[in-house]
């Protein structure tokens, strides 16, 4: 049986297409979309995610691919030696017709009034120990494959292993630093975010597996490092900010979250991650080549973007 005579059979939808969206498989039914995804071990998660999803819908967030029930009631369906939810989407034309800083931050003020804390997809307050974490398990497979699999693949990761070492840790020496910040406003609650925001910022959709709950400052840094890598103008950044910030003003310690997650490298522990199951040398070395220019642009991004760090008492890592 096919995922398209599972919906058939469970959720009576007839598949007049199936498409790609990105790296998403989905289906058309006029002009509804369905999307399948695998709940393997994730099931916790997911039904947090599910969660979060319905509350910004009810709150009149649009453009959310949600999880539905089978012909059953039941929002798991067992197929294939797997568990699958399947997330509905009215229509694919969805455009933001404002600016993508004031839907953020529109976003961000909606899902800071969710009533509870999710237990298995908050990251709040716990940067350090999870970054902590990352480091340490990075290490410890990267030095175990590099022995298993010589490459050079991972003679150039071997290679490179001291800066990220070196980088992660002056990033949670920072993030541990600015943790003692009182300068707080309301905007520093928790609230839903994205895992990924900034990779594709212009697009439409809300896929509820993507939905965290964290610091807001989690999806502004996001945005600030792909456009980082993008070599995206100051102008663009600043403009994103500004208009953030005409609906959900940043306090010192905001500054100083985003600041420190931008160094932390979250988009080399992304491409290592993948590197375990498909290494790709060459867009490792292109990485690799961008981080002189990555580091260029964060030495004087509390400049760009018109902190006066000095006067403000932020302290700003001068090796940049």
């Amino acid at each position: 049986m096919s995922l398209e005579e599972m919906l058939n059979i469970h959720y009576r939808i007839h598949v007049e297409e199936k498409l790609f969206f990105g790296t998403k498989e989905g289906y058309r039914q006029g002009d509804t979309f369905y999307f399948t995804i695998s709940g393997r071990n994730r099931e916790t998660i997911l039904m947090e995610q599910a969660a979060l999803s319905y509350y910004l819908s009810e709150n009149s967030v649009e453009g959310i691919a949600m999880p539905i029930r089978n012909a059953n009631g039941e929002w798991w369906t067992a197929f294939a030696d797997d568990s699958w939810m399947v997330l509905h989407l009215p229509t694919m034309n969805r455009q933001h017709n404002e600016p993508i800083g004031i839907h953020l931050a529109k976003l961000h003020q909606t899902g800071s009034k969710f009533s509870y804390e999710p237990k298995s997809i908050s990251s709040y307050g716990k940067w350090k120990d999870l970054w902590i974490e990352k480091l340490t398990a990075f290490e410890d497979v990267i030095e175990k494959e590099a022995r298993k699999k010589p490459s050079d693949y991972y003679r150039t990761l071997m290679d490179f292993l001291p800066y990220l070492i070196g980088t992660s840790e002056n990033a949670i020496q920072y993030l541990q630093e600015s943790e003692r910040e009182r300068r707080i406003l309301a905007s520093d609650q928790g609230t839903t975010t994205f895992i990924r925001f900034g990779q594709s910022p212009e697009q439409s959709i809300i896929w509820t597996d993507q939905l965290v709950y964290d610091h807001p400052a989690r999806d502004i840094a996001e945005y600030i490092r792909y456009s980082f890598l993008k070599n995206d103008s100051p102008e663009k950044i600043i403009g994103f900010l500004n208009d953030y910030q005409t609906i959900s003003p940043l306090s010192v310690f905001g500054w100083r979250l985003v600041y420190a997650r931008l160094l932390f490298p979250v988009h080399l522990y992304d491409f290592i991650a993948e590197g375990f199951t498909n290494p790709n040398e060459k867009e490792l070395k292109r990485l690799i080549s961008l981080q002189a220019d990555y580091e260029k642009q964060l030495g004087s991004f509390y400049r760009t973007v018109g902190v006066d760090a000095e006067s403000w008492e932020i302290p700003v890592l001068h090796w940049l």
